[in-house]
């Protein structure tokens, strides 16, 4: 593609991200009064994957770049403040108090310092709280849940948000050195027994409709799986915060990751999760490759190892991280299973996820994105009726995307989806 055409493109993409923007200008009318029941309207107020929270990260980073008023920006922000802030048991990174946190931080950075500095003290509290069960949880020998680790509301996200606010704190280092221990090998009783690594979970989502799960999984996603926390140990190292055994923790991951790598004829790929089934057999039960997502897919997973091996400067690494990516976008039958343009499992997320990966990685990658643009471009607008707004699972995140390719710039936002 040449210089004028990619141009071309990056002026869609802007104009795009334009209407998208337009039409998220105004909060609708607030709903579900007395209602806070899990993924009410106002429950979604406080969210950053579904809801307020997500609205205005992207229309503060738009005004950064004087491509619209604060006002947008304020209103969302309202919205998602209009209740208490629950910094309880479903609290992370991607909801409550963690995740207004973050858009207050990212959106406009600097403007509500006392408010930052509360909900601050609300993280920092939330975090020491579920580290000392997490260690106690450890030092009991029993399995954690994916919610004790997990990027959406686990100590991963949490980490995240750290790494992005204090990353000279001590709190985002005991984050690190929980995360540490959490790879290595534990004695646990049960019947995954001592082949399971330390983040095999005790719960399973998939358990209700597959009892193959009721001893537990493996999953292996950047949302909810062993990905997120080699990331966050990774992007840390770049970041020049580490600490004991981190780097020999992103090797013991690392090996994981090869020991389920699947070979096929259009390129490696990874199961989403097994059962003490296919750990038993060392082979998933999944067949094949599923849906190309950041969220489960390849290229989550590529780019967790990409930064894994440029922050253990291994070459041999990252160039297997970056031939999985390719030619998983070389492969129509995988890009098939896209149906919508959000992050989490759309096409935005595989053009982000991409992007970013582009950035350290040969030509190969970075000749993609001429046509992973366009394609998003072709479907931005086709979110159904009464979509959800949020930054990673609605328009907003597809409109910040969009801003991202056609600015060259990001704002910080990534973070959330551990991706740079």
């Amino acid at each position: 593609m040449t210089v004028l055409e990619m141009s071309h493109l990056r002026e869609r993409a802007a104009a795009m991200a334009d209407e998208l923007a337009l039409a998220l200008a105004v909060p609708p009318p607030p709903q579900g009064e007395g209602d806070f029941s899990p993924g009410s309207p106002r429950w979604r107020d406080q969210s950053l994957s579904k809801g307020a929270a997500g609205v205005a990260v992207l229309h503060g980073l738009r005004a950064q770049h004087e491509l619209g008023g604060m006002e947008p920006v304020h209103a969302w922000l309202a919205r998602a403040t209009r209740d208490d802030l629950t910094a309880g048991p479903g609290a992370g990174l991607w909801f409550g108090a963690p995740a207004v946190a973050f858009a207050l931080a990212t959106a406009v950075p600097g403007s509500y310092p006392g408010a930052l500095a509360r909900l601050d003290d609300g993280v920092t509290q939330l975090v020491n709280s579920r580290l000392s069960a997490a260690h106690a949880r450890m030092d009991a020998g029993q399995r954690p849940s994916q919610y004790e680790f997990d990027l959406t509301r686990g100590l991963s996200g949490l980490g995240a948000y750290l790494l992005h606010r204090e990353p000279d704190g001590d709190l985002v280092r005991r984050v690190l050195a929980y995360l540490v221990r959490l790879t290595e090998p534990v004695k646990v009783n049960d019947e995954a027994g001592a082949d399971a690594p330390g983040w095999w979970t005790h719960d399973s989502s998939a358990h209700d409709r597959d009892p193959a799960y009721a001893a537990g999984e493996s999953n292996f996603g950047m949302a909810h799986g062993c990905c997120g926390p080699l990331a966050l140990l990774a992007l840390a190292i770049r970041q020049g915060v580490a600490v004991e055994g981190q780097r020999a923790a992103i090797k013991r991951m690392c090996r994981w990751l090869e020991d389920w790598r699947q070979e096929a004829p259009a390129g490696p790929w990874w199961p989403e999760r097994i059962t003490v089934h296919d750990l038993r057999a060392g082979q998933p039960s999944q067949e094949g490759p599923l849906r190309p997502s950041w969220c489960y897919g390849t290229p989550g997973l590529a780019r967790a190892q990409q930064l894994a091996a440029l922050a253990l400067n291994d070459a041999a690494r990252q160039e297997a991280a970056e031939n999985a990516l390719a030619r998983c976008l070389a492969d129509p039958a995988q890009l098939a299973r896209i149906i919508d343009p959000a992050l989490c499992h759309g096409w935005a997320g595989l053009l982000a996820t991409t992007a970013f990966a582009a950035a350290a990685a040969t030509p190969a990658l970075a000749n993609r994105l001429p046509r992973l643009l366009d394609t998003l471009l072709a479907h931005a607008r086709d979110t159904p009726p009464g979509a959800l707004p949020g930054l990673v699972e609605g328009s907003a995140g597809i409109a910040l995307t969009l801003h991202t390719l056609a600015t060259g710039t990001s704002g910080g936002w990534p973070a959330c989806l551990l991706l740079n």
